[in-house]
């Protein structure tokens, strides 16, 4: 007996089996509907993913489309950040970019054809009023005393309503469906609403718009598509869209449901992203604290880290949390590969080296990435001045703190062996300044009598380096599930950013350009920031810290005492 092939996700397996039977003559065509009422966040990745992917896997199409039926909430802003974020995590939509406002013409047609069959009628009961004759899920809801009206009289208020004869939100053109119907998506749901509101593409031609329940699936069948892949949230309209599209005697697409993404602690939800932009408690939709996609590229994530992070996530039929260390995970996977290394100091603290000689360079050599051959190798500049970081000096060291202090010998990365001979103070009893001596025989970071040190400590020339400010970026919420919470600023993390105005890193990084990736030894993943970086004036973004590890080691500098301000 052959065995069942495996697949990666039971969606993969629907279309195997729609392609053997033959539905769909063999053709895939997804698409991903995006409604421009915001910026598309890392759940919407995984759609993108999912839409594009499983087109590219079967050798289909995939089509982009706005869902753009509410001009209230809807700017061009949006749509463009749309079709930026989409194009770059590297997916390509061809000719077929597509917005619902396309269809609006045939949509109405269609609407004027159910009121002619008897399936629709225009209503004037007020939103309040729907919602309050609706029932529920133990009790029927009450027919509309506009439910019988005459064809004839609904055409007529549906072209006086098209017409923009009446106030907003006075009538409604309604499905006439079941009243009692199980589902209560199928108790007569509104199909349009006056809005007298200016479009984003239609301007002021239209005083109507259609609800999403009933463009959405007409969407779909006008572009031909054969398969509908949309979250859990819409598996109890499914059955209103088959209705809509029965009626019209019309292309059926195949609906498939799947989990949406939850991410631990952040939110998924636009309006309370859109309240962390218009309450300022982030600089804007692409504030790279933000799981926007544009946040993510400007905190400097990678197309490739966020594809892999929603391949590994995968498609599942529930609904679950993901944790937010398998997105990082994923960014850490990918830059390793990638980034080179540099060495920058975020803390400085200077140290002069008593017995090198004034007015001198030493070039030293260092591997640019130790995960890529090809990367090279690069010169670094070893001078009398230098700083590392204030952390890695201690002048009453713990148990187990093996960096710097008093008489203490470590190694400088790719350089030398220095010895603490000297610490100096302000006024305030704060360290300003640390004297040191060096070994010249350990050159390169060995010692040719076989004497080892347990501290190896990052540094930069005082002299030969680039001044830059660092933004160090940490979660954005304190709790897990910040949504739940009644007061959500109750959550926010009030040190999800923190600047470090004067830090000094490499001259190699004169060269540095957005779009490129640096791991900032023992530091973390540093990209340009996009927006405030400039030639004169450098700004790096931590993307992510190497390791969860490093910041319980930073804890442990914060509580021992490290003697300096």
């Amino acid at each position: 007996m052959e065995a069942e092939k495996p697949y990666k996700n039971f969606i993969q397996k629907i279309i195997d089996e729609d392609n053997l039977s033959g539905k769909f003559n063999k053709n895939v065509h997804t698409r991903f509907p995006p409604e421009p009422n915001g910026y598309l966040h890392i759940g919407h990745a995984k759609s993108i993913c999912l839409n594009f992917g499983l087109a590219h896997q079967y050798n289909g199409l995939c089509n982009l489309r706005f869902d753009d039926t509410n001009p209230i909430k809807e700017e061009d802003e949006y749509v463009k950040a749309i079709i930026e974020d989409v194009s770059w995590l590297g997916f390509d939509w061809g000719d077929r970019l597509f917005y619902a406002s396309d269809y609006f013409d045939q949509m109405y047609e269609f609407a004027v054809f159910l009121i002619q069959s008897k399936k629709a009628y225009v209503c004037d009961l007020s939103a309040d009023e729907v919602r309050a004759t609706r029932g529920n899920l133990k009790e029927a809801g009450t027919d509309s005393p506009f439910r019988e009206r005459t064809v004839d009289e609904s055409l007529l208020l549906f072209t006086q309503m098209k017409n923009g004869d009446f106030e907003d939100g006075s009538r409604t053109l309604r499905a006439k469906i079941d009243m009692s119907h199980p589902n209560l998506n199928m108790r007569d749901p509104v199909m349009y609403r006056i809005l007298k509101a200016n479009h984003h593409r239609t301007g002021d031609k239209w005083c109507i718009y259609p609800m999403y329940d009933w463009a959405h699936g007409l969407e779909d069948s006008l572009e031909g598509i054969t398969h509908s892949i949309c979250t859990l949230e819409f598996e109890d309209h499914r059955l209103l869209y088959d209705w809509y599209l029965n009626q019209l005697d019309t292309y059926h697409p195949q609906q498939i449901e799947f989990a949406r993404l939850n991410l631990n602690f952040t939110i998924m939800s636009k309006r309370w992203l859109k309240k962390l932009v218009d309450d300022g408690y982030v600089s804007g939709w692409d504030d790279p604290r933000m799981p926007t996609i544009s946040g993510l590229r400007r905190r400097g994530y990678t197309p490739e880290s966020i594809r892999n992070f929603a391949e590994k996530v995968g498609v599942a039929k529930r609904d679950n949390v993901v944790e937010m260390n398998l997105l990082e995970h994923s960014l850490r996977e990918d830059l390793n590969k990638k980034a080179n290394r540099v060495m920058g100091v975020i803390e400085p603290l200077k140290i002069v080296i008593t017995n090198f000689p004034e007015n001198e360079i030493d070039y030293l050599e260092a591997i640019n990435n130790p995960e890529d051959e090809s990367a090279g190798k690069r010169r670094i500049a070893f001078t009398k001045e230098i700083y590392i970081e204030r952390s890695d000096f201690m002048e009453e060291p713990f148990r187990k703190y093996f960096r710097l202090a008093p008489g203490r010998e470590v190694r400088l990365r790719y350089a030398f062996y220095i010895t603490c001979v000297d610490v100096i103070k302000n006024s305030k009893g704060q360290i300003i300044e640390l004297h040191c001596t060096y070994d010249p025989e350990t050159r390169g970071g060995s010692s040719p009598d076989g004497r080892k040190v347990k501290g190896t400590i990052h540094w930069v020339s005082s002299t030969e380096n680039i001044e830059a400010e660092v933004r160090l970026y940490d979660r954005l919420f304190l709790e897990p599930n910040p949504s739940k919470s009644d007061n959500i600023n109750d959550t926010l993390n009030i040190d999800s950013l923190v600047l470090k105005k004067t830090c000094f890193i490499e001259t190699e990084m004169k060269k540095a350009s957005v779009g490129e990736f640096y791991q900032f030894e023992r530091l973390g993943y540093f990209s340009l920031d996009n927006i405030d970086s400039s030639p004169e004036h450098f700004v790096f973004n931590r993307s992510v810290a190497l390791r969860d590890s490093w910041k319980k080691i930073e804890k442990g500098f914060q509580t021992s005492k490290i003697g300096c301000g």
